[in-house]
């Protein structure tokens, strides 16, 4: 190397003073930006599911059709207002499930007004 060439480079960095980091890859500034997120897109959607879901349940009554979380379709014949469990019939069975397991309302059973 020639003289010229040493003296132009960058002096070496200090052994005891951290490099700079920029702002955004501050471990304080990711993790408030992380709260921000879960406050601002998080939070409302998981109380519209929760309120969407309490609507659902509070509208099932016997003869409607509906399905399941494990994927059985079925009509409702039997609840009872305070307690948890609904009696639907799917073809020739009649299942005891949670009310909790309803995930979808298919509508009205035809078969039961015809």
């Amino acid at each position: 190397m020639t003289f010229t060439a040493l003296f132009a480079e960058d002096p070496a960095p200090a052994a005891g003073k951290p490099a700079d980091v920029p702002f955004f890859m501050n471990p304080i500034f990711m993790i408030a930006m992380f709260g921000l997120f879960f406050l601002v897109v998080m939070l409302p959607a998981q109380r519209r599911q929760k309120r969407e879901a309490a609507k659902l349940l509070e509208s099932i009554k016997p003869g409607i059709k509906v399905a399941t979380a494990s994927g059985i379709i079925g009509t409702i014949v039997n609840m009872k207002d305070g307690s948890d469990e609904v009696t639907i019939r799917s073809e020739d069975s009649k299942l005891r499930v949670l009310r909790t397991a309803i995930t979808r309302v298919l509508g009205e059973d035809t078969e039961t007004k015809a």
